[in-house]
């Protein structure tokens, strides 16, 4: 059994609007709700083996602010360039890809490729109109390795964002 989550990068400044799309930092909003999703997922027992990170500088940093939640070695956390905006197929490979010592690995990019990603991943009927920013989508996959993910095959177990609920 593996357990994945998928994670939009918490919201991103865009005050310089000179600024290369992939240098773009976290805004205010976006360094309070990456911890505050950490911890509500530390509070479900959950604790990553993996942390997998688009390059960006948004997602990293938002991979790095719930690392320390977690006491994850922000070192640890690795970055895959073909997360950078990946599309549902790439984000497919990525996972399929991962090695199988991983038991929860947690993968942080952008929409649209992450919503659309999770519509085609999901077997529930549920259609996810977006992945608000710092949203998190957790599976439970019932296979041994990761190259056995397939589509359409995975159980959600939930979905939650910073304005879910009141914490």
């Amino acid at each position: 059994m593996k357990s994945l989550y998928i994670i939009r990068h918490a919201k991103s400044s865009w005050d310089n609007p000179l600024q290369d799309d992939i240098d773009r930092p976290l805004n205010d909003r976006g360094k309070r709700d990456a911890p505050r999703m950490a911890k509500r997922l530390k509070e479900k027992e959950i604790h990553p083996d993996l942390m997998l990170s688009s390059p960006a500088k948004r997602a990293r940093s938002t991979a790095r602010r719930m690392a320390k939640v977690f006491k994850y070695n922000k070192e640890n956390i690795k970055t895959d360039r073909s997360l950078y905006h990946a599309d549902e197929a790439t984000l497919l490979s990525v996972i399929q890809q991962i090695n199988n010592k991983h038991d929860v690995v947690m993968l942080f990019g952008h929409n649209p490729g992450l919503t659309d990603f999770v519509n085609s991943f999901m077997a529930d009927e549920l259609d996810i109109d977006n992945i608000p920013t710092a949203g998190v989508v957790a599976f439970r996959l019932d296979v041994k390795s990761w190259k056995d993910v397939e589509w359409g095959k995975n159980k959600i177990l939930f979905f939650d964002f910073p304005k879910s609920k009141n914490d």
